[in-house]
């Protein structure tokens, strides 16, 4: 007769009925294996270029190839935090502005197995940044959108897919601050607009508009250390542009 304790729940009984009930829903069938990739973009606003964090691959495939920060998936994280593991670890970034971009999945798109990868975009304040590459990056590095190497596996595709999501984005939310100091001019922002979206804007009419949006804290301090008539400073006042979106405010630039 079976003892009273093996019935309760976490007894004998209980976890081999637990198991059991798991093991209906297993089934044996070929499992792709599952990675996480980066698209790491910063502003270089002395050179006027969107820059790309790219790894040297200390590993094969592709060893000492240059390819986008990313790995595979533990099974106990999720997608982000296994996005921000990578990060981490492959060029010492942290604490960043990361999103969710798209799912790659071609049946050859990786040589060693059928890997789909889900890929992320990042913007980061290069000012604030210093590299470090470690585990299975033997390097870490930025090159300019327009002038990088050779890419690894898929990543020109994933690249590509990531401009075109940020060009998009960049005109009908504020995600641009992200790439800028903390504190800049407001040609500095007009640059990052240029700069992102490959077109002119005139500088009168953009300081109008982007000045009556009503989200830019104008700071009591100016530019140091420029060869040029220093310019007034502001910051993103990311509370006030969110009291806007719940009033209705549209963004668009």
């Amino acid at each position: 007769m079976a003892s009273m304790e093996s019935n309760l729940p976490g007894g004998r009984n209980s976890k081999i009925l637990e198991r059991n009930r798991t093991m209906e829903y297993t089934y044996e069938y070929p499992r792709p294996a599952l990675t996480v990739d980066c698209v790491v973009f910063g502003l270089d606003l002395v050179g006027k270029n969107l820059k790309l964090l790219l790894i040297r691959r200390n590993l094969e495939p592709f060893k000492d190839k240059w390819a986008l920060p990313g790995g595979f998936v533990q099974m106990d994280e999720t997608l982000e935090d296994a996005a921000i593991r990578e990060l981490r670890e492959e060029t010492g970034l942290s604490n960043i502005y990361l999103e969710q971009l798209y799912t790659f999945g071609a049946v050859d798109r990786d040589p060693r197995d059928r890997i789909v990868t889900v890929a992320y975009f990042a913007l980061v304040k290069m000012n604030d940044l210093e590299l470090h590459a470690d585990t299975d990056a033997s390097d870490a590095a930025w090159f300019a959108i327009d002038d990088y190497p050779m890419l690894s596996f898929d990543h020109e595709s994933i690249l590509n897919t990531a401009i075109v999501r940020l060009r998009g984005k960049v005109r009908y939310q504020p995600i641009g601050f992200e790439l800028l100091p903390e504190k800049f001019t407001l040609s500095q922002l007009q640059i990052l607009y240029e700069i992102v979206l490959e077109t002119g804007l005139d500088k009168r009419n953009f300081r109008k508009k982007i000045l009556s949006m009503g989200f830019l804290n104008e700071l009591d301090e100016i530019e140091k250390d420029v060869s040029h008539r220093a310019a007034r400073l502001y910051s993103f006042n990311k509370e006030r542009y969110g009291e806007l979106i719940k009033a209705g405010f549209n963004f668009e630039i």
